[in-house]
């Protein structure tokens, strides 16, 4: 991802909407940004000249980086260590490090992959002259012409860099790949003034007062702000976050702990399981012609009873919690000369709710306080089928939001708050359903245990598909 044309089309996004609002903008009380998580740059202190384009979140250069260090001697004692503490202490953060791993969607394995391979950042950073950011705080370097290194605490807490249980940058993750902190950006409260943007990028300066991490801002918007509230979010991945308050979660199933907000003496936390590939899998079988739009699937897929036996693994970046195998391949299994076209999508999009029910019995599982019903949100929340499905899955209701950027409302609604134009209170008001899904019954479940079942043994099928370089 090129950065001067991200930046360029940042601006000119933000120039049209305020052209399109006939709003100037000397009229604008307050910014919020809220990007991805975990795509990052580095670059120069001194000259500003970044050493390399855009790593995204999914970049799989560093893969065999990860599978190397997770059975390396460091993490290994890591972890023994980790697990003797947490019998000792009972400690939440040593449970969590007891299960410590690498992992591609995280930075740690990719920023050092662009350390190994590019020597003018290697030298530079032994000269304590690289910065690293992830997409925000890029972006409010450049909007404040180079003023403010920053980023707020929940998109910090999402790149493994950070510590969610002692609230500052690792140490022990930064001793472990051997990379100095100097690099590291200020981290601060989600809600409040991270900068103002220099006059000539809009015309007219405007302050930053708010910066997250795009699942917490969605959490944010979906106004999950009591313990045991749940969000999930269907785009590019499927992510289920659920609101534990003001402890951090220590999870052994793969649920990550992570920072949801801070604003003043406000703390809350998040646990989220993620499965990387929704937007890939709907894209992918669009482009092999099974279906041409997320709202033509119902149509599709309803034209049969059922899959016919066929099963669809999505894993093109892996499997992630609770299977948390990273080697995994996606496959159709159980195809027959009797297979149609229906079937596939079928399969596909049973897929995709098997996924979200994993997912949610994790969550079920090891929350320690009863858990709601599900705020969800994405573009592939569009389908009515695949919503259903899930909430007849996990046997709660699901309240589809109307708005399915969510997390562009919900920055709006804490850069609102930061700029006192509304209290906490009112933001519940002004969050809509489009849709509410209740379970048909507990049959259908029990219709579909041995489906889901069949899926499961379909999924071991194609665990530890790609070899492991050592």
């Amino acid at each position: 991802m090129d950065e001067d044309l991200f930046y360029r089309q940042f601006v000119d996004v933000v120039c049209d909407s305020l052209k399109d609002a006939f709003v100037k903008a000397s009229q604008v009380t307050a910014l919020g940004i809220s990007m991805q998580r975990n795509t990052f740059i580095t670059w120069d202190r001194e000259t500003g000249k970044p050493f390399h384009h855009f790593i995204a979140w999914r970049d799989t250069r560093s893969d065999d980086y990860c599978s190397t260090w997770n059975k390396c001697i460091k993490v290994r004692l890591l972890r023994a260590m980790s697990t003797f503490l947490y019998t000792v202490t009972r400690n939440d953060r040593f449970l969590a490090s007891s299960v410590f791993y690498f992992k591609n969607q995280t930075v740690p394995m990719r920023l050092l992959w662009m350390h190994d391979h590019i020597p003018e950042l290697r030298a530079r950073m032994l000269q304590g002259q690289v910065m690293f950011g992830t997409l925000e705080t890029w972006l409010v370097w450049k909007l404040t012409g180079g003023e403010r290194h920053v980023v707020d605490v929940s998109s910090a807490s999402g790149t493994l860099l950070y510590d969610p249980f002692m609230m500052k940058w690792s140490t022990i993750v930064m001793s472990l790949i051997g990379l100095p902190s100097d690099i590291l950006p200020e981290v601060r409260d989600t809600a409040g003034h991270f900068g103002t943007t220099q006059p000539e990028v809009f015309g007219a300066p405007i302050r930053i007062m708010a910066m997250a991490g795009d699942q917490q801002a969605g959490m944010f918007g979906e106004c999950c702000f009591g313990v045991g509230d749940v969000k999930c979010t269907m785009g590019t991945g499927t992510f289920i976050d659920i609101n534990t308050g003001g402890k951090p979660h220590a999870s052994v199933a793969g649920l990550y702990p992570l920072v949801g907000w801070k604003i003043k003496d406000e703390l809350v936390y998040l646990a989220e399981g993620s499965s990387s590939d929704t937007g890939t899998a709907i894209s992918w079988a669009q482009s092999i012609g099974l279906f041409n739009s997320v709202e033509e699937i119902s149509k599709l897929i309803t034209s049969v009873e059922n899959t016919d036996g066929v099963f669809f693994v999505p894993s093109f970046s892996g499997l992630q919690a609770p299977i948390n195998d990273f080697k995994a391949c996606t496959g159709f299994l159980g195809i027959k000369a009797s297979t149609t076209r229906a079937h596939l999508a079928r399969a596909v999009i049973e897929s995709l709710a098997f996924r979200v029910q994993q997912l949610f019995e994790t969550v079920l599982e090891e929350a320690t306080f009863p858990v709601g019903y599900m705020r969800i949100d994405g573009g592939v929340s569009n389908s009515d089928f695949l919503v259903q499905l899930s909430s007849d899955l996990i046997g709660r209701r699901i309240d589809r939001a109307k708005n399915h950027e969510v997390s562009s409302l919900g920055i709006a609604f804490l850069a609102g708050l930061a700029a006192g134009i509304w209290t906490k209170d009112d933001l519940t008001q002004l969050r809509k359903s489009d849709k509410v899904f209740e379970p048909n019954s507990a049959n259908v479940w029990e219709e579909y245990r041995k489906t889901f079942t069949n899926w499961e043994k379909a999924v071991k099928r194609c665990l530890n598909w790609y070899p492991h370089t050592e």
